[in-house]
């Protein structure tokens, strides 16, 4: 619990602020106000930057989503050596420190000539999140009988139909809290776009250099609570798809 309240409380902090009627952010709070939301609704930046974090985040969410299915069917139905060491370097962007991804992307791109735009932070992007999503498939499809396969093969089906008809269904759960969780992954990423944007600003940059003017803060608060409160309801919904049909009364539900 004491974890919990060192992690959260910060956090909580932030939507509180975000109604004080001042730009400073001081106690006692000097009253309620809407204003710093309102505010929101005139920015043509923040428009900008939000279409494009969207653009990343729906193209990353999909893209890393696929490649974590094979993935992850390749790991879960097929026999392979040393498969161990092939998930191990798949996941080696989970534990190398994002500033040195960044710089590393940045550092090809410049020697590829590759102009920095929302592609290349697509690109980083998917790097981060393809371990995400295989992880969260394997743990999906490691969890139903894979006799509904062999059923479908024995009557006549071939191997794509098979996946399509049979293995989709099962796993579409899984599938959709994917889809979710590398999307606010990418959404919310800053550490690569800050490297790999070129001119293109996302959101979580749009806020960081709103960050440099006093007079901005009120209102980033205010992003940044919405943002907050959004990423905390796709995660959840995320785990929940992810863990509904799994077990229901202790068995396996396919």
């Amino acid at each position: 619990m004491l974890y919990l309240v060192f992690l959260y409380a910060p956090v909580a902090v932030l939507p509180l602020f975000s109604f004080n009627d001042s730009q400073y952010v001081t106690f006692p709070l000097l009253g309620f106000t809407l204003k710093w939301y309102a505010q929101l609704a005139d920015s043509q930046g923040l428009h900008s930057a939000l279409i494009n974090s969207l653009k990343v985040g729906v193209s990353v969410a999909v893209l890393s989503t696929v490649l974590g299915i094979f993935a992850a069917k390749a790991v879960t139905r097929y026999r392979m050596r040393r498969s161990g060491l092939l998930i191990g370097f798949i996941m080696v962007p989970l534990v190398i420190p994002e500033i040195i991804l960044g710089i590393s992307l940045l550092m090809t791109f410049s020697i590829s000539e590759v102009k920095l735009s929302l592609v290349t932070v697509g690109i980083g992007h998917l790097m981060l999140c393809t371990p995400f999503s295989m992880l969260v498939l394997i743990s999906r499809m490691e969890g139903f009988d894979q006799s509904y396969e062999e059923a479908s093969q024995d009557l006549g089906e071939n191997a794509w139909w098979t996946f399509w008809r049979v293995t989709f269904p099962i796993i579409l759960p899984g599938v959709v809290a994917s889809l979710l969780l590398t999307f606010t992954i990418s959404f919310d990423e800053f550490v690569l776009a800050f490297f790999l944007a070129g001119t293109d600003s996302t959101l979580p940059l749009h806020i960081w250099g709103q960050l440099r003017f006093p007079d901005k803060l009120p209102s980033t608060l205010a992003l940044g609570a919405i943002i907050v409160v959004l990423s905390t309801v796709v995660i959840f919904a995320a785990e929940l798809i992810r863990r509904s049909g799994v077990q229901v009364g202790g068995k396996s539900k396919v």
